[in-house]
């Protein structure tokens, strides 16, 4: 995964104003049907780009796990974090194939720009199923194969939605469904099999 990572020295780009013009966060959170009261693990959360919105949209009785296997990630994070009220989001430092999260824990496992990344992807899906409760959803956003656009991964490097929905079929997901998502992105989602 470590010539496929996005480089912590480059995390400036991740807050870029023009980001939100191309991704923007309330679109996603809407795609997912996020609810006050969720609680969700947001994998590879970088800056906070979506779990400082998520936090917002579950509300006070919600938790946001962000996990990043960075630590300079989670420091940027932390700078941020201090700088607001919210008490809703606990930084973790850990991969996405051992979130260390508890069993059956979370109403939504999200990945976001990270799928094309991961080499075990298989790890990370059977991580996702232990964490998630019954009913639980994991969603993934990642790059399009079909355009490339100014700052994203290179074409070789990422995955067709298609792909992940098998994984995710193989994996034993249900209720599978892909769409667009902003401009450059697919959002593939499943529910944990009750």
């Amino acid at each position: 995964m470590d010539d496929r990572r996005f480089p912590a020295s480059q995390a400036q780009r991740l807050d870029d104003p023009e980001r939100l013009l191309w991704l923007p966060p309330a679109e996603v959170i809407g795609a997912l049907s996020v609810r006050s009261g969720d609680t969700i693990a947001d994998v590879g959360a970088g800056t906070g780009y979506f779990s400082f919105p998520m936090s917002h949209a579950v509300g006070a009785a919600g938790k946001i796990y962000a996990v990043d296997g960075q630590g300079e990630m989670l420091a940027w994070l932390k700078l941020k974090l201090d700088k607001t009220a919210l008490t809703n989001i606990e930084l973790i430092r850990a991969e996405a194939g051992q979130t260390g999260l508890p069993a059956s824990s979370c109403d939504l496992f999200f990945l976001a720009n990270l799928w094309h990344e991961i080499e075990d992807r298989v790890a990370v899906l059977f991580e996702a199923r232990r964490v998630l409760k019954q009913g639980g959803r994991i969603a993934i956003l990642d790059w399009r194969t079909d355009v490339e656009p100014v700052g994203g991964p290179p074409l070789a490097h990422r995955i067709a939605p298609s792909d992940a929905l098998g994984e995710l079929r193989l994996a034993g997901f249900e209720q599978l469904a892909s769409a667009n998502a902003g401009r450059y992105s697919w959002l593939v989602q499943g529910e944990k099999a009750q």
